[in-house]
């Protein structure tokens, strides 16, 4: 599995870029039809060279196949580039958002606890007194409903766990997690305050990594996904 680099138009490319992808995934722009680079022109008050570079990077991502004498022509969404980490906010911001989710967690819930596992055979010292650092700052900040700073430590461990695994594929993904952390704020489908429990499954992780026990952290990371993925279909 593998990312594009994140897209880095100018804000009116990413601008045009993600109001027709949302028109795909929203039904107002059908997959098969086309439209050309004058509509997105006319549409966007633009010019062709912006024109041509949202169509590029449409095309790039399979959002659109580009045909001459046609145009732009768009694809279903189950075909773009799925672990992109433009088509996950753009779809983390459409109505399927709830679908993208859960389509995420399950892959979370097949990687991070192998991925946690490595992370506990192979961590440095200096890395492992730094998991059971950053656990203790999830206790404090998330009992204190520091919600900003909780996040922010939440996304640091799960993302240098996948870092951290000496698996390539597995820190290929460390930015997806990312956009799944963050994600689940940007759209209010975190809690108002973390668990107890999910703050005491973090301390277990970090404890399992600590004491270089595999096993221990495979369990303790497959209870926090767990965790969310029964958030998400209750």
């Amino acid at each position: 599995m593998n990312t594009t680099q994140p897209m880095q138009p100018t804000t009116l490319q990413y601008d045009a870029c993600k109001t027709l992808a949302l028109d795909i995934l929203e039904g107002r722009w059908t997959p098969g039809n086309a439209i050309t680079l004058d509509d997105i022109q006319t549409r966007f008050d633009t010019s062709r060279t912006v024109a041509r570079e949202v169509a590029k990077n449409l095309e790039s991502l399979k959002v659109v196949e580009i045909r001459k004498r046609v145009g732009l022509i768009a694809q279903v969404p189950s075909t773009w580039n799925a672990l992109d980490s433009t088509v996950i906010h753009w779809k983390l911001q459409s109505s399927h958002r709830i679908e993208e989710l859960m389509q995420l967690t399950q892959l979370r819930l097949a990687i991070e606890p192998e991925a946690a596992a490595a992370t506990a055979q192979h961590a440095s010292l200096e890395l492992r007194t730094q998991f059971i650092a950053w656990a203790a700052q999830l206790r404090l900040y998330g009992l204190d409903n520091q919600l900003e700073q909780f996040h922010e430590i939440d996304q640091k461990f799960h993302s240098t766990i996948l870092q951290a695994s000496h698996n390539d594929l597995f820190a290929t993904l460390s930015e997806t997690i990312d956009i799944v952390l963050a994600g689940r704020v940007e759209i209010g489908l975190y809690p108002p305050q973390p668990k107890v429990s999910a703050i005491e499954n973090h301390e277990a992780v970090a404890n399992a990594i600590a004491e270089q026990n595999p096993e221990q952290a495979r369990i303790a990371m497959r209870r926090i996904v767990d965790e969310v993925s029964e958030t998400l279909y209750a």
